[in-house]
């Protein structure tokens, strides 16, 4: 149980924080710099939490997956257009 709470919460907390590099690569040129790097930023900070979590790599696909919901959400904000 203690473990599925663990990988919930790294869950959210990879939702939570693609949301605002999410919003910024919205307002972004498409392929620029920026836009590459606001895909790209939290990558490392999320693979942290993982590895520090103690977490298998068999999870990549749900951290993945929630990398794009929260860079899909923030980018359809409405305040980013």
């Amino acid at each position: 149980m203690e473990n599925g709470m663990i990988i919930a919460g790294l869950t959210l907390f990879t939702i939570l924080i693609n949301i605002p590099f999410g919003y910024l690569r919205g307002k972004s040129r498409k392929f620029s710099i920026q836009w590459i790097l606001y895909i790209h930023l939290p990558v490392p900070l999320v693979i942290y939490m993982r590895y520090m979590a103690g977490i298998s790599y068999y999870f990549i696909p749900l951290m993945l997956a929630a990398a794009i919901f929260g860079q899909f959400t923030g980018g359809r904000l409405p305040i980013a257009r």
